[in-house]
């Protein structure tokens, strides 16, 4: 049954918001996506209680292998200490939002840290030689939009320390 033209108005805008609301097609995003520059290793994250804390980091971008922008995706990582299965710490970030990660497009780097790590009095450079230090993995899952979460990949940490990168202000005149 054919509708009259303005009676299908209604019908026609609904459906389109609904689709220009979801950001889009859905993709597999793990066929959208490629990870590059990746890095793993262990980031000096400072002192907590009195002692050096290390936290397992990795360190990747994101390009978009398909013909289509990538909207609204989300990042989770869980890191396990090597030889065990339950969660040791984890981490959450948004990576691309409304705006969108055009065709062949990277993202800046994605840094996502562990909320747990090791500490200890020791230096921190040998805290990465310790008798007791274990290796972790990391697995990092991400979604578009509404979609179910897909594995991205999962890696080793490098046994390196990561060191913060500081600018600190210098005093003088602004310009």
């Amino acid at each position: 049954m054919l509708m009259p033209p303005l009676r299908a108005l209604p019908l026609l805008a609904g459906t389109l918001l609904a689709l220009t609301s979801c950001g889009g097609p859905a993709i597999d995003i793990t066929k959208a996506t490629q990870v590059t520059d990746l890095t793993t290793g262990w980031y000096d994250a400072g002192v907590e209680n009195g002692q050096n804390k290390l936290v397992p980091t990795i360190g990747f971008r994101l390009k978009n292998v398909i013909a289509l922008p990538i909207r609204n995706v989300q990042l989770n990582a869980v890191f396990r200490r090597v030889g065990e299965t339950e969660e040791w710490g984890s981490a959450f970030t948004r990576v691309i939002g409304d705006e969108g990660l055009a065709p062949g497009a990277m993202t800046n780097q994605i840094v996502l840290r562990s909320n747990r790590g090791y500490t200890s009095t020791d230096p921190r450079s040998q805290m990465l030689r310790h008798s007791e230090f274990k290796d972790a993995r990391v697995q990092v899952f991400a979604k578009q939009g509404s979609q179910q979460w897909a594995p991205l990949g999962e890696w080793n940490m490098q046994r390196v320390l990561i060191v913060p990168t500081y600018k600190p202000e210098l005093p003088g005149p602004k310009s």
